[in-house]
């Protein structure tokens, strides 16, 4: 892609660089083309990401849209120099959310602003981006990169997303669909995925010196970095080997907040806290941050990153596809009639 003609010193003086911007589409045009699926039309550089859904079979389809950001998460990326996973975490934030219908992701658009374009960092950020594109079957048709100086720091930026799916209405999952006597399935987490580094943040630290800390085989800095579990193609493994009735993505809130948005009214979910182990970098923040536990289960999700409402008699099959799907899970509570909200044992 040639811009030799377009350059502005007066914008450059003013700490915008519009060529480190055509350098940069130069760096991940490759990584973006590599997550292109039928129905992608155009390349990058055009005005819009443009896509055709094939909506052959669906009786009435239907589009749903998700949008997050990496949150401050980004903090310990800058401290530790480390930003080829980020994007991962955007892309998982979206499309995590948006499976809960039911949905398949079709594509995803990234928003990158920062204080001063390094086109090296950003073709890390993307690279991410692209791989949690890849993970979750979608294509990244488009984004935008934004250069604000005097408003972000130098070295500094922000991440955001948002995807789009489709799913044929009547396939849609809703909290409905549960009774009393359904089981629900935790899907295990790779840790603290993109939620509650404010408050890990504060107990933590997020300097050098503290992410540097040993934890066991890893650092402190490490265990926070881990990239959010996608689980896409998981559930459409589980989707294939019997009915889902509901999906929640355990988020920001945590199970408190998260869980009881897949449930109906008049039914409580009856949850395990040891189904799933907690990964360490929890059992750290609570013991220096001397947090109460249930404000821990209402801020992070403590190893469950997804639960999966289904009959009793789809269990062991649903366990079973996520398992083949390189998946951990096991039961996490039963859906019994009260209150609609939770109980945690």
């Amino acid at each position: 892609m040639s811009h030799k003609d377009s350059h502005s010193e007066s914008y450059a003086k003013a700490g915008v660089d519009v060529t480190a911007g055509y350098e940069t589409v130069n760096r991940i045009k490759p990584m973006v083309e590599s997550t292109y699926i039928p129905g992608v039309i155009g390349s990058i550089g055009g005005f819009g990401g443009m896509f055709a859904p094939d909506v052959g079979g669906m009786k009435q389809p239907v589009l749903v849209s998700g949008t997050d950001g990496v949150g401050t998460k980004l903090k310990i990326a800058f401290t530790l120099e480390k930003h080829d996973t980020v994007g991962i975490d955007c892309v998982a934030m979206c499309v995590n959310d948006i499976a809960c219908s039911g949905a398949k992701p079709l594509f995803f658009l990234d928003y990158l602003a920062v204080g001063k374009l390094d086109p090296q960092v950003a073709a890390q950020i993307v690279s991410g981006v692209t791989e949690g594109c890849r993970q979750a079957g979608c294509a990244l048709v488009g984004g935008e990169t934004a250069e604000m100086p005097g408003f972000y720091p130098v070295g500094e930026y922000d991440l955001a997303g948002f995807a789009v799916g489709i799913v044929d209405r009547e396939k849609m999952l809703e909290e409905s669909l549960l009774k009393e006597g359904d089981i629900l399935i935790g899907v295990a987490s790779s840790g603290m995925h993109s939620n509650g580094f404010s408050l890990a943040r504060k107990v933590l630290g997020d300097d050098k010196e503290s992410l540097s800390k040993k934890m066991g085989n890893t650092t402190v800095g490490e265990a926070l970095l881990v990239p959010t579990r996608i689980y896409v193609k998981a559930l459409e493994a589980v989707r294939q080997a019997c009915q889902i009735k509901s999906v929640a993505h355990v988020t920001g809130g945590g199970w408190y907040e998260n869980i009881p948005r897949s449930l109906p009214e008049g039914i409580k979910a009856v949850l395990d806290k040891n189904a799933l182990p907690v990964p360490e970098i929890f059992s750290l923040i609570r013991e220096k941050g001397d947090i109460p536990e249930r404000d821990m289960y209402n801020t992070f999700n403590m190893g469950v990153g997804l639960v999966i409402g289904v009959a009793p008699e789809n269990v062991e099959k649903a366990i079973k596809a996520l398992e083949d799907s390189g998946e951990k899970a096991a039961v996490l509570g039963k859906c019994v009639s009260g209150e609609k909200g939770i109980e945690i044992c």
